[in-house]
């Protein structure tokens, strides 16, 4: 059953105005509505699917972030993506030095990036929703992973570090979610979430064919403005905001092939050059930014 939300799930205003409708290009090719907030400017999507029947967006081949297939160009883009992200990653959370040295990652996925920091030393622990992924992570990483659920369960102040890549747009309990998040996070700690950017220039360019709206899978399309507003109002503070370099070509090259029905690397090379060097520039036209928060005393 699809929910109708009547309030914000940032800031509660209830005055919303139309934004964008967006086809579901990967599963249903079923037309979805954006509206943004009034008052925060928080894009969301409205109505979207209960938490119960949202599994059945996720049961597609094409959905890759749950697989380890090489076969075709997309999954090849991506693997090649992650393989690099993951080195940029453990280069952030290295950098951050959090204390302690406890890492939950907060939908891990197939649990590539726990690995990588399980072998810089880290104690590591995922949270993920697809059951697939997550025995994936078990048998080829040996990572404890659960349901997002045992968030609610896990001891307050444990993690050093959390984090959330492409994730927290898909989180149904949003407000409840970050608040657990503030609590399981040490005092020293920190929050690293990486959300795309719907005022980037890919975004602009390519409008509903723009692959980082993703609908129903993502529910909320962020910008800096409302992202901010619902972090410190979970006793967040902003460290700093930063780009996510590899992110505006695998965009490119998607939403490319959803605008023409093929994809084509090199205008999706080109396209990704621009919004990486409009980026450097302005930071909001990036296609995706990487937000670290730390704990307000």
């Amino acid at each position: 059953m699809s929910e109708l939300l009547s309030a914000c799930p940032v800031c509660h205003a209830t005055v919303f105005r139309p934004f964008l409708e967006v086809e579901d290009f990967t599963v249903s090719h079923e037309k979805f509505e954006l509206v943004e907030c009034v008052s925060c400017s928080l894009v969301f999507t409205n109505p979207r699917p209960s938490a119960e029947e949202i599994g059945k967006y996720y049961q597609s081949s094409e959905y890759i972030s749950h697989t380890n297939s090489s076969k075709g160009l997309m999954n090849k883009a991506y693997q090649w993506a992650r393989r690099r992200a993951i080195a940029g990653k453990l280069k952030v959370l290295e950098s951050l030095d959090p204390q302690p040295r406890t890492l939950l990652d907060y939908g891990c996925g197939t649990g590539e990036f726990l690995a990588a920091a399980k072998s810089k030393g880290w104690v590591c622990a995922g949270l993920e929703l697809d059951e697939g992924a997550r025995n994936l992570a078990r048998k080829n990483h040996s990572i404890n992973v659960d349901e997002p659920k045992h968030l609610k369960s896990l001891p307050s102040g444990q993690f050093g570090a959390i984090t959330l890549w492409h994730v927290l747009e898909h989180v149904h309990e949003l407000q409840e979610t970050v608040s657990q998040l503030r609590r399981c996070l040490s005092s020293k700690g920190v929050l690293i979430i990486a959300v795309p950017n719907r005022t980037s220039y890919d975004a602009v360019k390519y409008g509903r064919h723009w692959a980082a709206y993703d609908v129903p899978r993502h529910l909320y399309h962020f910008s800096r403005k409302p992202m901010q507003q619902l972090m410190e109002n979970a006793g967040f503070t902003c460290h700093s905001i930063q780009p996510l370099f590899f992110d505006p070509f695998y965009i490119a090259l998607l939403s490319g092939k959803y605008k023409s029905g093929s994809s084509n690397p090199l205008t999706a090379a080109f396209t990704g050059w621009q919004t990486t060097i409009k980026g450097k520039s302005d930071l909001e036209k990036n296609s995706s930014l990487l937000y670290l928060f730390t704990p307000r005393s």
